[in-house]
């Protein structure tokens, strides 16, 4: 198994203050990494709930998770459900909540997932195997304008008109069904110097059809928002993220929640009656070290930001 951002996952549970007999969400169980973590610190009073959309990362979390101390309970849904999930099991608040965003290394190191764009596959990139929408469907079926539009706010791709012309035009041929199919349409569209330069000419791409395809920006705002209504007080979220979409939501998010009073200097009293619900624990977010982004390139943007609940 593959273990990533070995470093900001320490940070990122030694940032939730664990209590022996606290409850926390694990919200991307993933590999279990930092469920396995949370679990050793948590006494039998304890309570673990883990989260995740993927039955394969569930299967191997209860693996993994065998013979801790604490109560667990694993559930198979998207962390955007997170209130509902929680509230399920008969809690009304937590002491702490994690996330650890993007694609976990088991899900890119399988092939047949789709997600990379290393490995030939169907085009799939489906989170959860159950939902309907994949990206052969992104790919193959939305509209030239809508292409542009994920490509370039969710991937930030510049080629991102040339790209979606050229899947267009591809795929007015015969269907796009394969990674690598799809790889070498972005490959054309992209021009010849861009290619030669700087990260593998299809990352952008797949990153934001994989984005379309599971909703995670919009997920990701859903559960944000709930996370801080099911805090107790001095309960905390912390949040690991790997591109600047994530980070900007978690940031902004943080900001406006760590707003107190809005009203214009000018008046003598306030009068929107607003008080902050988070304390920003980390004021600038913490990054892997040289030596971890070494050993695992892929932490290379990943970064951590804490906040607690007043």
């Amino acid at each position: 198994m593959f273990e990533h951002v070995t470093v900001l996952r320490e940070e990122a549970v030694a940032g939730l203050n664990l209590k022996p007999d606290g409850v926390y969400v694990d919200c991307t169980l993933g590999g279990a990494g930092h469920s396995r973590l949370i679990a050793e610190q948590l006494g039998p009073s304890g309570t673990l709930i883990g989260l995740d959309q993927d039955q394969m990362a569930l299967a191997h979390a209860e693996e993994r998770l065998v013979g801790v101390s604490c109560r667990l309970h694993l559930v198979k849904t998207n962390f955007r459900h997170i209130s509902s999930a929680v509230k399920g099991l008969g809690f009304e608040s937590v002491d702490g909540i994690l996330f650890d965003l993007g694609v976990s290394s088991p899900q890119l190191d399988q092939g047949e997932r789709g997600f990379s764009y290393h490995q030939e596959a169907p085009l799939d990139m489906r989170m959860d195997k159950e939902q309907e929408l994949s990206a052969y469907q992104v790919v193959n079926e939305w509209p030239e304008e809508e292409l542009v539009r994920i490509l370039f706010e969710y991937g930030e791709e510049k080629f991102s008109r040339r790209i979606a012309k050229m899947i267009v035009k591809e795929r007015s041929k015969a269907p796009i069904s394969t990674t690598l199919q799809l790889v070498d349409i972005i490959k054309q569209a992209v021009p010849a110097p861009a290619r030669r330069t700087g990260p593998h000419p299809a990352r952008r791409s797949f990153q934001a059809i994989r984005i379309a395809v599971n909703d995670e920006l919009n997920a990701f705002r859903d559960a944000l928002a709930d996370s801080v209504g099911l805090l107790r007080p001095q309960g905390r979220i912390s949040v690991i993220t790997f591109h600047s979409l994530e980070d900007r939501i978690c940031k902004q998010f943080f900001l406006e929640e760590a707003k107190g009073c809005v009203c214009p200097p000018t008046f003598p009293v306030c009068t929107c009656g607003q008080t902050p619900r988070l304390k920003i624990i980390t004021r600038k977010p913490l990054l892997p070290t040289d030596k971890e982004i070494e050993r695992n390139p892929r932490a290379r943007s990943a970064k951590l930001r804490v906040a607690e609940k007043i």
